[in-house]
């Protein structure tokens, strides 16, 4: 072995042993900078076109309006970062708070009713889990299946009727305000239980063994990850903190129908694939999620005082998933020139996209009720 080989080899070590530098620019390209960026150029914007944008109380009634979402969506970014997902969240809200409305309606006790509600929702959590961790059947068939089950039960508790007149005591958690202050009692409620899930996803050994699932499942079962085990209580607790959001819309809205929360599962999975979490899994963070979960709380905030409809939010909202997924693609393709090939048709697409995307928000924006009044 000659002199010059040793001396690379020496140099190679040297460099692998030290680990790469991140420059102060390249920080604020995280895919969180931009959801932030993001927010405020909706708030600019927004309090651009409407003076009713930053009324405090307009702020604070639409924050407690999409914390049901928030709530589930904590469960299902740990989901996804193992590459699970669990399409029966909205379900299992209405599953469980038709429960409860029920034995409201038979007089039992509130308090009573609502623990029901809970423990049949941790009790549909279980069965997600056991049917995905221990008789390895693919989540997103086994979700989808409870999806309409769980909405079959909630029919089968309450039919075409409601539950309503639930006590003070209890809707307080939906419509309750923290010391006499603006700020809600469910978005409390959200902070604390957002608090608990980013340091277990962050900060803990539990963390580190979701992204190894999430990256590679046999190789991390081979290295002694409780794989089955952790699958089990994630569905476990995504029940749990489902019945729990279902317990919260109800309380806000002072009744419950057995069709409660139908289409939010769609609502959360944005949310979380939007905060940078890669559905395959392996990839995301809570601090993504949360800020897109606030940038889409916003966004429809904005829409609804520009009397723009629901349906054309729903597309707004859709089309920025989209190129939310596709913008990190093309980002990894740019940054790779020199080892890959070089993609036109999905740069194209992607512009294609934004420019669709402008053209219905402009469209429908000068067609707004009194446009479309005059009609």
């Amino acid at each position: 072995m000659t002199v010059e080989t040793i001396n690379k080899n020496q140099q190679e070590n040297i460099i692998s042993d030290r680990q790469a530098r991140k420059s102060f620019f390249s920080i604020f390209l995280k895919w969180e900078w931009l959801l932030f960026v993001l927010i405020l150029l909706v708030i600019f914007i927004n309090t651009r076109l409407s003076p009713f944008f930053l009324n405090a109380i307009n702020l604070s009634r639409t924050s407690s309006d999409f914390m049901e979402i928030g709530l589930m969506m904590l469960p299902m970014v740990l989901i996804i970062v193992t590459g699970n997902i669990d399409l029966s969240v909205a379900s299992n809200m209405g599953m469980s708070a038709s429960l409860m409305g029920l034995m409201h309606n038979m007089g039992i006790n509130i308090w009573l009713a609502a623990l029901a509600g809970l423990t049949l929702g941790t009790l549909g959590g279980v069965l997600n889990g056991y049917l995905v961790a221990y008789v390895k059947l693919p989540s997103l068939v086994v979700t989808l299946g409870t999806f309409a089950f769980f909405r079959g039960i909630a029919f089968g508790f309450l039919g075409d009727q409601a539950a309503r007149n639930y006590p003070s005591q209890f809707t307080f958690i939906g419509q309750g305000r923290v010391f006499d202050t603006l700020i809600p009692f469910s978005v409390v409620l959200f902070i604390a239980l957002a608090l608990i899930f980013g340091l277990v996803l962050h900060r803990t050994i539990i963390g580190r063994q979701l992204y190894a699932i999430g990256n590679n499942e046999p190789a991390a079962k081979y290295s002694g990850v409780p794989v089955e085990k952790i699958k089990f209580i994630l569905f476990i607790v995504s029940g749990f903190i489902s019945a729990l959001a279902g317990l919260v819309l109800a309380a806000r809205f002072g009744s419950t129908r057995p069709d409660n929360g139908t289409g939010l599962e769609l609502a959360v999975i944005t949310a979380a694939v939007l905060g940078g979490l890669d559905i395959n899994g392996g990839k995301g963070s809570m601090y993504g999620a949360t800020l897109a979960l606030v940038l889409i709380g916003l966004l429809r905030f904005g829409m609804g005082l520009l009397n723009i409809q629901s349906q054309v939010q729903s597309m707004v909202i859709g089309l920025l998933l989209i190129v939310s997924i596709l913008v990190p693609h093309i980002g990894q393709q740019i940054r790779f020139l020199k080892q890959v090939k070089f993609r036109w048709q999905s740069i194209l697409m992607t512009v294609g996209l934004l420019v669709v995307f402008t053209a219905f928000f402009i469209f429908f924006f000068w067609s707004r009720a009194p446009i479309i009044a005059q009609f």
